[in-house]
């Protein structure tokens, strides 16, 4: 009788298209095998705990769905050293349900293969954005640097050379953007790096959790931290304005502005003259004026008017 573990097969071929894409090049279906192992045995790379990475709430609220629907997971993929490399929210569930062991196919993948395998794998998951993707393959800079160090020697190459010449810095820098995937070209490799030496932690955070973009946060770097931060308060109520707006706004292209919205105007103006600093008009990327008023200078309307309802 076989005694071989009856493990549950990958659903579709897509995602054993994926995975096998995220392998690096040299390996093979060969080089892969299946294991029990505990959920206490397994971990993340330490590049993501070393970020704080929490990006797989949404993975573990899925499997938990996926669960109650009775779904048989897919095998947990990870490394030899229990560096868990696909099914992040599978291993969290099972630790949190107390599971003893639990179905895994192993790959002898080192430290730096991993993450790259983590970060390709990873690339169209929601939560996984630019950012978060570039800031984790520049972790590989050092090891990419002396591959390609390593790889121009071994070609009879700068013998004896200690440092990379800039254009194989260029390279490296190109190796990362690869890496990253989309949204991760070498420009935003710079940016990042820039970002992660000289921008306060708030805008990081909001980096990470996405509500805030690497070109805005970069251009905001050569400002003192304090000042970088209140361009981030600017930036992000002006997002929440537009947001508001596109919401409850809805006007035909055709559609005249009223007497009423005149006469508002003309009454905001008055207004604003007679207390300076009362009104304030800010315009907004997408062509829209926004324009805040002090609530007690508002126009009360008259209670004996009758509405028109249309």
């Amino acid at each position: 009788m076989s005694t071989e573990p009856n493990f549950a097969p990958i659903r579709s071929s897509r995602t054993v298209e994926v995975i096998l894409e995220a392998l690096p090049a040299a390996m093979s279906r060969s080089d892969r095998h299946p294991v029990f192992r505990s959920p206490e045995q397994l971990q993340m790379h330490p590049a993501m705990k070393e970020l704080g990475w929490t990006g797989v709430i949404d993975e573990v609220n899925n499997v938990a769905r996926q669960q109650k629907g009775q779904w048989v997971p897919t095998p947990i993929l990870i490394t030899a050293s229990g560096i868990v490399l696909a099914g992040i929210g599978r291993w969290r569930s099972a630790l949190f349900d107390g599971r003893h062991e639990i179905n895994c196919i192993e790959y002898p993948l080192g430290e730096d293969e991993a993450l790259q395998f983590i970060i390709r794998h990873h690339q169209p998951q929601p939560g996984w954005n630019g950012f978060i993707r570039i800031r984790l393959a520049l972790t590989l800079e050092t090891y990419l640097r002396q591959k390609a160090l390593d790889n121009m020697r071994a070609g009879g190459k700068y013998k004896g050379l200690a440092n990379l010449p800039e254009a194989e810095h260029i390279d490296v820098r190109e190796e990362i953007a690869r890496i990253a995937g989309p949204g991760g070209c070498a420009r935003n490799v710079s940016k990042v790096k820039t970002i992660l030496q000289s921008a306060h932690p708030r805008l990081i955070d909001a980096l990470t959790d996405g509500s805030l973009r690497i070109n805005p946060a970069a251009s905001w770097c050569e400002m003192p931290k304090a000042e970088q931060v209140e361009q981030f308060i600017r930036y992000s109520e002006e997002r929440a304005t537009t947001k508001v707006i596109r919401r409850s706004i809805v006007r035909p292209k055709d559609e005249k502005i009223g007497p009423d919205v005149v006469a508002l105007l003309d009454t905001i103006q008055c207004r604003e003259t007679q207390r300076p600093g009362s009104v304030a008009i800010r315009f907004g990327r997408d062509g829209h004026t926004v324009i805040l008023i002090v609530r007690d200078l508002l126009p009360v309307p008259d209670p004996q008017k009758e509405l028109e309802l249309k």
